[in-house]
């Protein structure tokens, strides 16, 4: 039955049409947070299931590192950095203060390992050494960290260092650590480090180094896959965390709590509310090539497309769907095609919020020759 359900809204997808169901309501019969603030969303569909105070700008500590993390990544990603790289330390690097990995100025670590130490012990020395490799410097890096989180649309932040020790000026807000967690949790590679609960580290002069995570839902609290904590006297204990049930993957942030105890028994309350009160559908994965855009002047009339991200809804749990509208349009594309094209669109009114899903061409499609045209001449004749 569920096969059938999937396969009407994929042609209701292609020609456009609406499919209304069901309606979703939010955060009925939830207490108060008790932190300064905090926020709760669904990461497939970006929808807020619960706020409180989460526009407003708070210090966040370490969570900051959600961010470098995520520089590091996409730069891994353009080409322009390797996971088996090694970095050389710096005084500088080697000399920060607060959580550390401990490293040696003058020794060489791979970038795997740095990476590693930022997920999972919060390590400032290792924040500094991505940041003095990708932008030579923690200032020219800090000044990346402000341009991307602006492309996310984290309108409530701004970063003064790659590390989030204190420092007057830096601030962000729950809404736009949770947009910033959601888009480092999109590379799977990410979660090769964040379960990681303890491990022992040699360092390239034999030492060993005892990496225990910050995170403790990593240990004891099954369904949740990632994080970042986040404590200084400013700004109190704070906690991100990612957590999966089936197809639904929930994003919560508390920050300013009162102690470590609270923030993670309020992002467990959190957690547990959304899963309990939401579900997620995904009706396409990204990249499934479920789509035909059309093609003038090709050798093939048609390219196949796949989306760039899950195409998702999100409804209340106990209704049989939510409600959403879908419109597929494709672009006047002509040939000649390159793989990777963006040849159209998905446009998804969720509940009342609209998400766009760029469609990619799958592969390539070349110029058609003058012989595709006479073929096509005597198929029409025929």
């Amino acid at each position: 039955m569920k096969k059938i359900f999937i396969f009407l809204v994929l042609m209701l997808m292609l020609v456009g049409l609406v499919a209304p169901i069901g309606s979703i309501a939010q955060a009925e019969n939830l207490p108060a947070v008790q932190a300064k603030s905090a926020y709760l969303m669904d990461k497939r569909t970006g929808q807020m299931l619960y706020g409180q105070r989460e526009n407003d700008h708070f210090p966040i500590a370490s969570m900051v590192k959600i961010m470098t993390a995520l520089l590091t990544f996409e730069e891994i990603e353009k080409g322009s950095l390797t996971f088996d790289e090694k970095i050389l330390i710096s005084d500088e690097a080697s000399g920060m203060g607060g959580s550390q990995m401990f490293l040696e100025s003058g020794d060489e670590y791979p970038v795997t390992d740095l990476l590693k130490g930022v997920i999972v012990v919060s390590a400032n020395d290792a924040c500094v050494a991505l940041a003095e490799r990708i932008a030579g410097s923690e200032a020219a890096f800090v000044e990346r960290m402000n341009e991307r989180a602006k492309s996310l649309g984290m309108k409530n932040t701004m970063f003064v260092n790659a590390t989030g020790l204190p420092k007057e000026g830096g601030y962000s807000s729950a809404h736009d650590v949770a947009l910033m967690l959601s888009e480092l949790t999109n590379h799977e590679r990410y979660y090769d480090y964040s379960k990681i609960w303890l491990e022992d580290y040699t360092h390239p002069d034999g030492r060993i180094t005892t990496l225990t995570n910050t995170n403790k839902f990593v240990r004891f609290y099954d369904e949740c896959d990632g994080g970042k904590t986040g404590y200084t006297s400013e700004a109190k204990f704070c906690l991100s965390a990612c957590a999966t049930r089936g197809d639904t993957k929930l994003i919560s942030v508390v920050i300013g709590a009162d102690d470590s105890k609270t923030r993670f028994a309020e992002s467990k309350r959190l957690l547990l509310y959304g899963f309990a009160n939401y579900k997620t559908e995904i009706l396409v994965k990204k990249g499934e090539s479920a789509f035909l855009c059309p093609v003038t002047r090709g050798k093939e009339k048609e390219v196949p497309a796949y989306a760039e991200q899950d195409i998702s809804v999100l409804y209340k749990t106990g209704s049989e769907q939510g409600e959403y509208d879908v419109q597929t349009s494709y672009y006047h594309v002509k040939a000649p095609v390159k793989k990777g094209d963006k040849v159209g669109e998905v446009k998804l009114m969720n509940n009342g919020e609209e998400k766009v899903v760029y469609l990619i061409a799958a592969k390539d499609i070349y110029k058609a020759g003058i012989s595709d045209i006479y073929k096509r001449i005597a198929e029409k004749m025929a």
